[in-house]
Order: C-alpha cells, then sequence, then structure tokens
C-alpha cells in the first residue's frame, strides 16, 4: 500500500518537499469565490484507521522524512483530541521529523481555544498557512471570504500567541482595478497589525471554472487589473507594510507577472528599488501562458 491520494491535491510552494498525508478532504467552508480548489469534492475528515495505516507504510519508506503537511484545506478543523493523536504519531514514527504544518481558515483557527492551539503546538504542529487574501472588508464580502480584516488580525494574534509560525497569503489585483487603493491599503493594515513571519503575494488567476461565479458574487463589473497595474499594487504595499518585528516577504509565485523578495523592515528600500528598476525594464515580465495558481 502507498498514500491513496484524494485528487485534486494542494499544497504551500514552501512544502513542495514535504510528506504529505490527507487527513481531510475538501474543504468545511469551500465558498471563496476566487478558489476552486476543492470544489470538486465533499468535504469530509478521515478516519483514523486510514490515516494511521498511511503513516506506519510512509514511516517505513521514507523513514527519513524532515517535514509533513496535512492537506486538505481544512486539517486544523478537525476535533483537537484527533489532530493531537495524529500530531503525535507522526513524532512517533519519523524520528526525523522537524514540523508538521498545514493550511489554517480564520475561523478555524478563532474556534480553537487558546488552550486546544497550545495543546496542538505542544505536539508538535508548527506552522500554519493563513490566507488574508485582502485587508479591505468590502472586498472580503464580495469574494465570500467568511472572515472581516477584524477576524483575521485576531486569528493572526491568536495563532502566533499560541507559538506558531504564521505564513500569510494576499491576492494582488482581487479588488480589480476599482478597489485596487482600498485594496492595498487595508492589506497592508492587517500585515502591519499581525505581522507575520511569513507573508506571500500571488496574484489573481480565475480557473475557467469560477470565472462565472466570482463576477457575480462582485456585484459590480470586475475590471482586471494590469500587469503594469499589479506592479503598482505590489510597490504600493511594500510602500505601506511597516513593521517593527522581520517580515519574510515572498511575491515570487508561479501567479506572478514580477518576482520581489526579501525581509521587513531591513530590506523594504531594496524591494522599492527593485520594483522601481522592473518598470524602466518591463520585458523582465512573466509570460501569460507561465503562470498559474
Amino acid at each position: 500500500m502507498m498514500l491513496n491520494y484524494s485528487y485534486p491535491l494542494y499544497r504551500p510552494p514552501s512544502e513542495a518537499d514535504s510528506l504529505i498525508f490527507q487527513v481531510t478532504l475538501g474543504c468545511s467552508f469551500n465558498e471563496c469565490s476566487f478558489c476552486d480548489m476543492y470544489r470538486s469534492k465533499e468535504y469530509s475528515e478521515r478516519p483514523w484507521d486510514e490515516v494511521k495505516a498511511e503513516i506506519d507504510v510512509m514511516s517505513k519508506t521514507l523513514p527519513e522524512t524532515r517535514r509533513i503537511f496535512l492537506a486538505d484545506g481544512d486539517a486544523l478543523n478537525l476535533q483537537t483530541d484527533y489532530m493531537k493523536n495524529i500530531v503525535k504519531y507522526l513524532y512517533e514514527k519519523f524520528p526525523n521529523l522537524e514540523r508538521i504544518s498545514c493550511y489554517a481558515m480564520p475561523m478555524n483557527v478563532l474556534k480553537k481555544t487558546p488552550e486546544e492551539l497550545k495543546t496542538l503546538r505542544d505536539a508538535g504542529l508548527n506552522m500554519f498557512y493563513l490566507g488574508i487574501e485582502s485587508g479591505s472588508d468590502v472586498i472580503l464580502k464580495k469574494v465570500t471570504k467568511g472572515a472581516t480584516a477584524a477576524t483575521i488580525i485576531r486569528a493572526c494574534k491568536k495563532a502566533k500567541d499560541a507559538g506558531y509560525i504564521l505564513s500569510c497569503m494576499i491576492i494582488l489585483g482581487l479588488g480589480g482595478k476599482t478597489h485596487s487603493k482600498e485594496h492595498i491599503k487595508g492589506t497592508a493594515g492587517v500585515i502591519n497589525a499581525s505581522a507575520p513571519h511569513y507573508v506571500g503575494a500571488l496574484t489573481l488567476y480565475l480557473e475557467n471554472g469560477i470565472k462565472e461565479e466570482f463576477k457575480t458574487k462582485f456585484g459590480e463589473p470586475f475590471i482586471p487589473v494590469s500587469d503594469a497595474e499589479s506592479l503598482d499594487e505590489l510597490e504600493d504595499l511594500i510602500r505601506q507594510i511597516d513593521v517593527r518585528n522581520e517580515v519574510i516577504f515572498r511575491a515570487n509565485h508561479g501567479s506572478n507577472a514580477y518576482t520581489v523578495k526579501g525581509t521587513f523592515p531591513q530590506d523594504k528600500q531594496m524591494m522599492l528599488d527593485k520594483i522601481s528598476w522592473m518598470k524602466q525594464h518591463p520585458e523582465v515580465v512573466r509570460p501569460t501562458g507561465l503562470r498559474g495558481f
């Protein structure tokens, strides 16, 4: 027996070398209009006997594993005791294990008590990937995120207070041309208030299956930003991020037209200088055919 994945299977780019166990299938919310990752699945939680059997097999196949990612989009939705059992068993079976991570929706972080989050952290769950997407309540509502800027900030702070490494995603172009300024201002505000350890900037890329749903839910004509306007948004975002603690920033995802990376606060000017240079050299843009979520 090998891992019997239920496809499609997703993981963050930084988990490319991680061993993945699907402890849940799909996403319990599954209403964000910009995301079609789990639209083909009904949310379910996998039973312990299946999860345990896969862990047992893979611990013999890949005993040197150092990093594990728990999929699908909603592993943190599991009951705390069940999640704790999975995490503890993984450390028992993989002696070199250094990190266990999962996606975490703001609502799932907020549903857990501080004690529950600390229990999971003490068991060895180290890192959450949390989608901010936008810091504008207007846009969050238009894309049916199921969260507000305030609840996202609360979730980020709660996760950090419990000792988790926090990696957050934002989406350039999510407000279109019409709401570009408020999108960036609000997003910078959330980053400044929550100071995640990592921030990844993606660019809106609508798969064909959800384009019409996205436009309908948006509630007004959606005018996509151009590559040049996306770079303007990136520049404005970097300019408005003002944090004391280190925030590692990456805008090098496959969906982005332009690539920038650095660490706040020390690399802020360097990143702005690079953007100024790219504006003079638009030929360094990533070809459209090589982009995707």
